[in-house]
């Protein structure tokens, strides 16, 4: 890699590793796992800068997600404790948000992942599609089944799962 491609790299590594790690924490759903899939994907990209720097940032995203789908597939193992890990005493906004992580990672990874990019990066149909390999239908489809999940798994959420204005 010349100068200035490292400069360039650089330079997009500073802008967007913010939103790149939030969004490899919903995906990995550890900080540290996060921190992980973020470097090997930021690695990928330089690898491939001269390829990828027009939208260097869906060929992260698309490697973050290849990759934990990946990290799913491989650890299909549950861990067994002899008692569950104590949890700090929260208030409601802090109930709500762990009740959303557990029923998040319950989801199917397709599934999980659908909503991390729809929802929590904001990202168009369109863009969805692109980064996970499939249809913008196949997009509509999984989200619409992704939300039906999470009331099942987590009915207290169902109020804030449901368009304003509407029934749960």
């Amino acid at each position: 890699m010349n100068r200035e491609a490292r400069e360039s790299f650089a330079a997009f590594v500073a802008a967007r590793s913010g939103s790149l790690i939030r969004t490899a924490y919903v995906l990995a759903g550890d900080q540290h796992a996060a921190e992980d899939l973020l470097q090997n994907a930021l690695a990928k990209t330089a690898a491939r800068w001269g390829r990828v720097r027009d939208n260097p940032e869906g060929y992260v995203r698309r490697a973050m997600y290849n990759e934990q789908v990946n990290r799913w597939r491989r650890r299909r193992r549950e861990s067994v404790v002899a008692e569950p890990p104590d949890l700090p005493s929260a208030g409601p906004d802090v109930d709500l948000r762990l009740a959303l992580e557990r029923a998040l990672l319950a989801l199917p990874p397709r599934k999980r992942a659908v909503l991390v990019l729809r929802y929590y990066e904001d990202l168009p149909e369109r863009e969805v599609a692109a980064i996970m390999g499939c249809s913008v239908g196949t997009v509509r489809s999984q989200t619409h089944r992704a939300i039906a999940r999470l009331r099942e798994l987590a009915p207290d959420l169902a109020v804030h799962l449901t368009p304003t204005g509407s029934r749960p």
